[in-house]
């Protein structure tokens, strides 16, 4: 064979054995297959806490689904405030010159918590008032392979104001109709300066979890929270929110109060009331009243220049009464719907008729 064809014979096997292994383009650089970055990080104060809260990666750096996240790990440099944070430069999975606070254990994440993919944190750790603190966060999968560092978010250390009190709330018709009194002092002990805002909470049921529905602006204590379903017991709390310069800081929950919209708005009256009387007896009907939550009618009756006195009732769909025992004499009847509500509400009444009892 000569020297070309030997050479061409090797080019060929080489590709084959390439084939054969399976061997379809170079290996994805390692870097690639880290975690992207988590996202949307953001920080506030609670009470006497700093609040962290991000979105933990779904992709890896080249794009490709990632399933097996673990652990998430947060970061924290604090300093006096004025100009840029210190850089988030990443050195063997570390931030330099960051102080690890906090490992979340994805699988078992408590004090944390984690709802789908959002991810909350609290520190607590020495924090002093005035001192700017900056976070970052970086993930880390089953292997160990660590994200690049989130953005970095920052906060100026405040003291939140205490709960608001006095908290109060009316039904209304598919409305609450919520009030509170402004917090004297912050959690420093220092006097309440400045007017707060205030973020309204609602939970479904007395024990339900609280979440933010409505915000009232700085100074404002009412607000009405509307579009509610009737017949059924909302829970309330209301909480202080004090506002410095890029800092939002936000009061623990005031104590709970409940409240149960209620239908105050009466049903349409019945119409065309007719009495037929006979011996000691007459006899009524009506047409009904045109809304469709009417439980009963209640009928009355009055003497010729008498007030109205209830004689008896009917459910509904009964538009018919008959009134028994009625001595002689002449006498006046009306007819109103009555609604189901918990309190129930009365219609107007139907038109008058007058009867002679023999």
């Amino acid at each position: 064979m000569s020297p070309r064809a030997r050479l061409a014979a090797g080019v060929l096997l080489t590709t084959l054995s390439l084939a054969a292994c399976g061997r379809k383009g170079p290996p994805a650089a390692p870097e690639a297959r880290v975690p992207r970055a988590a996202g949307d990080l953001a920080v506030v104060v609670r009470a006497s806490t700093i609040e962290l809260s991000w979105t933990n990666p779904t992709r890896r750096v080249d794009g490709t689904p990632l399933r097996d996240l673990t652990l998430a790990r947060v970061f924290r440099v604090d300093d006096a405030g004025g100009g840029e944070p210190k850089p988030a430069m990443q050195v063997d999975g570390r931030i330099a010159g960051y102080t690890e606070i906090t490992a979340v254990s994805l699988d078992a994440p408590a004090p944390a918590f984690v709802a789908g993919h959002r991810v909350t944190v609290t520190d607590g750790r020495d924090l002093t008032y005035g001192r700017r603190y900056t976070y970052v966060v970086v993930t880390a999968d089953a292997r160990r392979r660590t994200s690049p560092p989130s953005r970095r978010a920052s906060v100026t250390y405040i003291a939140a104001p205490e709960p608001p009190a006095g908290v109060t709330a009316r039904p209304g018709e598919r409305e609450a109709h919520l009030a509170w009194q402004p917090p004297a002092r912050f959690v420093d002990g220092s006097a309440a300066a400045g007017p707060l805002a205030y973020e309204v909470l609602r939970a479904p049921a007395a024990d339900g979890e609280l979440t933010p529905v409505a915000t009232a602006a700085p100074g404002r204590l009412a607000l009405t929270d509307r579009g509610l379903e009737n017949e059924r017991t909302y829970s309330y709390a209301i909480r202080a929110v004090r506002t410095e310069g890029e800092t939002t800081a936000y009061s623990a929950p005031s104590a709970r109060v409940a409240v149960t919209p209620r239908k105050t708005t009466p049903p349409g009256p019945p119409e065309n009331l007719v009495a037929i009387p006979s011996a000691a007896t007459v006899r009524l009907s009506w047409s009904p009243s045109p809304d469709s939550d009417v439980a009963g009618y209640v009928v009355y009756r009055a003497a010729a220049e008498g007030a109205f006195v209830r004689v008896g009732s009917t459910r509904a769909p009964t538009t018919a009464f008959v009134d028994r025992d009625v001595p002689r004499g002449t006498y006046r009847y009306a007819v109103t719907a009555q609604d189901r509500a918990s309190l129930p509400n009365q219609s107007r009444h139907s038109n008058e008729v007058t009867v002679s009892v023999p």
